[in-house]
């Protein structure tokens, strides 16, 4: 579905993704691993065209991510949880909602937006509260809610764990695993915490230096590789 090949990446003068080649396949759940500033928010940014390519192709299926800009990826079925949520804090959790359906019109934003009240009960009770009076739990699921009123084909999540109370964490590892294995979503994720992305990926790749050194099924990721690449 997926597909990165020989992607080049530069912050100004800093080479940050070297020929970085991996494919997230169809129906997979994928997790992008590796310590901190190893490029993987960078990889996803990229995919999203909120950082440009020096070289190298994205493609989603048949279409060239490459060359569209940013605001039109969304639209061939890319869902984005950015690091860090990012929900407008200023809005309700109505109105937060609703900026997905700008993209998703008509009957299917509208369905789409009661399934995502299925899904997180917690935000129908907080409709008319501000995001950024929720907490950071609460605001995982609201940011995880707005990419899912685009019943995106792709669900792309970075670090969507990170901060959060411990039965959030086990939640949306929940809500991960059955939209991938029981809805048939395509995900890549990036996630820290190890026993998660064991429990919901099922393929993964390992970044060090903006460099693919690993890959393959969860399964194949052993106590050497774990030692060598993502233990601080």
């Amino acid at each position: 579905m997926l597909t990165l090949s020989a992607v080049n990446q530069f912050y100004r003068e800093s080479h940050t993704l070297w020929d970085l080649s991996l494919e997230v396949p169809e129906g997979s759940c994928t997790c992008l691993m590796g310590r901190n500033g190893v490029g993987k928010t960078t990889t996803l940014k990229c995919i999203m065209g909120l950082l440009p390519l020096q070289s190298g192709e994205i493609r989603l299926g048949d279409t060239a991510l490459s060359a569209l800009p940013a605001e039109a990826r969304a639209r061939h079925g890319i869902g984005y949880v950015p690091q860090g949520r990012e929900i407008f804090p200023r809005l309700t959790v109505d109105e937060n909602l609703r900026i997905g359906m700008s993209v998703n019109r008509g009957d299917g934003g509208r369905i789409a937006y009661q399934r995502v009240l299925d899904t997180f009960p917690v935000l129908r009770k907080m409709l008319r509260r501000r995001g950024g009076d929720l907490s950071g739990g609460q605001q995982q699921q609201l940011a995880v809610g707005r990419a899912l009123i685009l019943e995106p084909t792709l669900l792309i999540l970075d670090e969507p764990t990170e901060g959060i109370q411990p039965n959030i964490v086990q939640e949306i590892g929940d809500t991960i695993a059955r939209l991938n294995r029981d809805l048939g979503m395509t995900v890549l994720l990036v996630e820290q915490k190890l026993p998660l992305a064991r429990r919901v990926a099922d393929r993964f790749y390992v970044l060090d230096k903006g460099r693919a050194v690993a890959s393959g099924a969860m399964a194949d990721l052993d106590d050497a590789l774990v030692r060598r690449y993502l233990t601080v």
